[in-house]
């Protein structure tokens, strides 16, 4: 039997999000099962709130890094949960809570991001580009409604970000992908910058 998520009100903390000397986000994650037990649910709430205050600009206010995307692992919890929420360069919000997020589908052009990538996991500076499918499509369940099977097709920012919050599932972080002989991917025209 499936259980819809319960939203709880928590006041986010810098000390939930853990660091990527830590080895658990190397760790592969396990497929998520309804209902969640009570950790799991905590750990889940935590990804939302602190996400969310994120997306309210209130990061300053509550020292915390800011972020768009968090991944159950860098929680602490070990199963495959993702959680989104930002307005792209469009104005279009993305706000995704996804349960087994699976890439069933991917463009042939490739895209990075101009600044490189980052993640709340990692304090220290990693130079370099990430190569990217520029166009994507997962299909989770969407534990922000009732955990629904859905399909998200995306591109450009969100793309980037699935692919990137997917991998921490599977114990892989943005600076694992760098091609260490070719930081930096500039002068190939063929690549998409956003």
């Amino acid at each position: 039997m499936l259980s819809m998520f319960k939203l709880q009100d928590l006041k986010p903390s810098s000390d939930w999000i853990l660091e990527d000397s830590n080895e658990f986000l190397t760790k592969k994650c396990k497929d998520v099962t309804f209902p969640l037990n009570s950790k799991d649910s905590l750990l889940v709430n935590r990804m939302v709130n602190y996400i969310d205050a994120c997306f309210e600009n209130r990061d300053s206010e509550l020292d915390i890094r800011a972020g768009i995307a968090v991944a159950a692992p860098q929680v602490g919890c070990d199963k495959k949960i993702i959680y989104i929420h930002f307005v792209d360069a469009y104005d279009k919000e993305h706000k995704l809570l996804l349960a087994n997020p699976e890439i069933v589908a991917t463009s042939v052009a490739c895209c990075y991001l101009k600044d490189g990538e980052g993640c709340l996991s990692v304090t220290k500076n990693h130079r370099g580009h990430v190569k990217r499918f520029n166009k994507i499509r997962v299909k989770a369940l969407d534990m922000l409604n009732n955990n629904k099977p859905i399909t998200v097709d995306a591109e450009g920012l969100l793309a980037i970000c699935l692919q990137h919050e997917i991998d921490h599932l599977s114990g892989i972080l943005f600076y694992h992908r760098i091609d260490k002989k070719h930081k930096y991917l500039d002068d190939d025209k063929s690549l998409i910058v956003y």
